[in-house]
């Protein structure tokens, strides 16, 4: 019984343990979820949630009506906010493996950011620090998560470009960067650079805002 139990765990046959948390490391439906999400007490991955705000989806005028941005502007946007990310977590906390960001629009997937160390302890250390910090005007919240295999978290439909669920997707839907950017941050270890610019202990200043991809998201 205990290794039929064991072969299931995290899978739909298991009736007990949340299969979608097991694998995204999220569900739609929260704490209303009638199985358990169970959470990771260490791991190489965290998760920074709601961090990344597509300006397609936030660009909005003063007058509450939405912005113009082309996908030109939208890329360079993203690949800007990954390279900051990326690079400073890397440089402080330790060597990483994998990072992902959802495009999905799903409350629990929204702009959730996705970081795999190469060791556990780094990924604790991340938590522990990351929680006090502030960016784009917003608390940062953080959490290990038990996502290990992207392959299995992903919506396959999405990569071929064939998903019917749109960004309401119940698994993820990964935002690529560009090709140069994944040479420049995967092909290089860490390297010095200026002081990190998560802000700490207090709340950010308010600024006034304009239609334009870099405003709306802010920098650290």
């Amino acid at each position: 019984m205990a290794e039929y139990l064991a072969s299931i765990f995290g899978t739909e046959k298991d009736k007990v343990n949340c299969s979608f948390y097991f694998k995204i490391g999220a569900c739609r439906h929260g704490d209303r979820c009638s199985r358990l999400h169970n959470k990771s007490t260490f791991s190489q991955t965290i998760v920074l949630l709601s961090l990344y705000r597509n300006p397609q989806n936030a660009a909005q005028t003063a007058d509450g009506s939405h912005c113009h941005v082309s996908d030109v502007e939208v890329q360079e946007h993203y690949d800007s906010f990954f390279e900051e990310v990326f690079t400073e977590l890397q440089e402080k906390y330790g060597e990483i493996e994998e990072m992902n960001v959802c495009d999905n629009l799903g409350d629990h997937l929204v702009g959730n950011v996705y970081v795999k160390f190469r060791r556990e302890e780094d990924g604790q250390w991340a938590v522990a620090e990351l929680n006090n910090r502030w960016f784009n005007g917003q608390a940062v919240h953080v959490e290990l998560s038990p996502v290990t295999d992207f392959r299995e978290s992903c919506c396959r439909q999405y990569e071929m470009g064939e998903c019917t669920r749109g960004g309401f997707c119940n698994f993820m839907h990964l935002q690529p960067i560009s090709q140069n950017l994944q040479r420049q941050l995967y092909g290089r270890g860490p390297r010095r650079r200026s002081p990190p610019r998560f802000h700490t202990g207090h709340h950010p200043r308010e600024r006034n805002h304009r239609c334009s991809p870099d405003h709306r998201h802010g920098r650290f």
